[in-house]
């Protein structure tokens, strides 16, 4: 049975580096279904890449095969492995904290790292600096076709081996909650923060409800301001500021048909924490 093929880079569609990995792929298996995650990842964001593994990977039946190049240490030695997750796809990665997402949330229940002496693209041997190409899209498509089994790909190595990245866990107490900004939503320009609505909803919180928002890039503050929980951007004015709860079920922040990263220079990573601290509603007087 033929399974699918996933493909992620941050290669961009410039040039021919992303056709070279299909024709391969084809090569391999000429009826072998492929799919693109994106190949816009910002060039060597490994954080990135593990991130958007975790926003897609569950839509994907048991046997899909991802591949995913973010790699600014190809021709190192960092390894090469195949990771299969515990709903039982796979992902072809250099291991440098591209599966972080992946650990932690659905779970790795094999790692095995790739024998290039079966497992590479005839005739590439000499060449160092296009994995994605001779290692990766060679291996994921001989398993996606069952040219190979898992165990084919190489030696298994422990799960805890693997690389992971630097993560900051969210915290609460009694008015407030703390975490990270992970990620934005590109094209609209929301941040998509760690904090679950499980946890927010542990402050006893309703629709409607205000918070202070506060975020800070290490120790610098880079805003601060009063906006609304609600349940969808119809519950805000144009232009307005709102808490929202993301397509993974996760807080987001926005503004109402407007870019709130670009509006207020914020980025992503571990070094950016956000807060959201419940206060009164404000009512004003009439007469």
């Amino acid at each position: 049975m033929t399974n699918s093929l996933v493909i992620q880079t941050d290669f961009g569609l410039s040039d021919g580096a992303v056709s070279a990995m299909y024709g391969v792929a084809t090569s391999v298996d000429s009826t072998l279904r492929i799919f693109d995650l994106t190949h816009d990842i910002p060039q060597y964001n490994i954080w990135e890449a593990s991130y958007r593994l975790y926003q897609t990977i569950t839509y994907w039946p048991a046997g899909t095969v991802f591949v995913s190049v973010v790699d600014p240490g190809v021709g190192s030695d960092r390894r090469s492995v195949v990771a299969k997750t515990t709903e039982g796809q796979y992902i072809v990665t250099p291991d440098n904290g591209t599966l972080t997402h992946i650990k932690d949330t659905t779970g790795i229940v094999e790692v095995r790292i790739i024998d290039e002496t079966i497992n590479r693209l005839p005739k590439s041997g000499e060449s160092y600096t296009f994995h994605g190409r001779d290692v990766y899209a060679y291996t994921g498509a001989r398993l996606a076709s069952g040219v190979i089994s898992l165990e084919e790909v190489g030696p298994e190595v422990p799960v805890d081996s693997i690389i992971g990245l630097r993560k900051y866990e969210p915290a609460i107490d009694e008015t407030s909650v703390t975490g990270n900004i992970d990620i934005l939503d590109i094209r609209f320009g929301n941040l998509w923060t760690n904090i679950s609505r499980k946890l927010f909803l542990q402050l006893g919180i309703e629709y409607g409800d205000n918070f202070e928002v506060t975020i800070q890039n290490d120790t610098r503050q880079v805003y601060k301001n009063i906006m609304t929980y609600g349940r969808s951007f119809a519950d805000s004015h144009l232009g307005e500021p709102l808490i929202y709860v993301n397509s993974l079920d996760n807080l987001g922040i926005a503004i109402n048909q407007g870019s709130f990263a670009k509006a207020y220079h914020i980025e992503t990573g571990a070094n950016w924490k956000i807060s959201l601290r419940k206060v009164s509603k404000v009512i004003y007087n009439q007469g």
